[in-house]
């Protein structure tokens, strides 16, 4: 029987960021899921706060190379590579000079968030499919993590639909407590319709803040995993309601194992 396989889209990852909630799941959760016999690849952003040296990144020549186009300009995708040895696994980085380069995660040194965000989060949405395109490699399960994947599963049910490695994929969100207080740029809605996205699609951000974002995720996925104990109320009512199923919080002792019955679950 040929083992399933699980795409997991993450915002951080331990060792490559300081450990949080979501990056320590980042880290645990593919290799458990690993070890319980399913195919797994990972892929983050590849902030530059990542110590290339220290990580072991490396390009991976076959894979970069192509341009994305947003908002009317080309990016060229560049995608690098890292192992933890000690779990057998290889995490891909979505990289770019212009989003990636600089030395922080999501916000300058006084606090404020980078204004081009949106563009951020969209260009590594589109590397990630991009790439897994490249690989050949056909996910059973696309399990996201952080609002930073949040567009992943609207461009897998929106315009990468009729694609033979994508159609028949289940996309599973975990809705974190990793709220941003801004607004994303007030042109995000009009840069996803120029990338192919109609405007029923995006009905749901005509505010592009953390809450509406996640519940355009909500909406476009299968399944749902609420990944902190505290989640914002409004989100975790939406989640509820949404009629899908979903998990509640399960901590470090369980979560690995309840995860893995719920891909089963989703699974056709």
């Amino acid at each position: 029987m040929e083992k399933k396989k699980v795409l997991f889209v993450s915002q951080e990852i331990t060792p490559y960021l300081p450990e949080s909630e979501i990056a320590k799941i980042g880290r645990e959760l593919p290799q458990g899921i690993q070890e319980r016999g399913k195919e797994i690849r990972t892929f983050m952003p590849r902030f530059g706060c990542i110590n290339e040296r220290r990580n072991q990144l490396h390009e991976v020549i076959r894979l970069s190379g192509m341009n994305l186009i947003i908002d009317d300009t080309d990016h060229p995708l560049i995608i690098k590579v890292a192992s933890i040895q000690a779990a057998r696994m290889q995490v891909y980085f979505i990289d770019n000079e212009e989003y990636f380069q600089r030395k922080a995660v999501l916000k300058d040194e006084p606090g404020k968030y980078f204004a081009d965000n949106d563009e951020r989060a969209i260009f590594f949405a589109r590397g990630v499919l991009e790439t897994v395109q490249k690989l050949r490699w056909t996910p059973d399960i696309i399990h996201c993590h952080g609002w930073f994947t949040s567009l992943v599963p609207l461009y897998i049910k929106k315009i990468f639909k009729d694609n033979p490695l994508f159609s028949g994929a289940k996309l599973i969100y975990s809705v974190y407590n990793d709220k941003f207080d801004n607004e994303l740029d007030a042109k995000f809605k009009k840069k996803l319709i120029f990338d192919g996205l109609e405007e029923n699609d995006l009905k749901t951000i005509e505010k592009p803040n953390f809450i509406n974002l996640t519940k355009l995720a909500i909406d476009n996925s299968d399944g749902l995993i609420l990944g902190s104990e505290n989640v914002d109320k409004e989100l975790e009512d939406y989640t509820n309601k949404s009629g899908k199923p979903f998990l509640t919080y399960k901590n470090s002792d369980e979560f690995i194992d309840t995860y893995d019955e719920f891909y089963d679950k989703i699974l056709p």
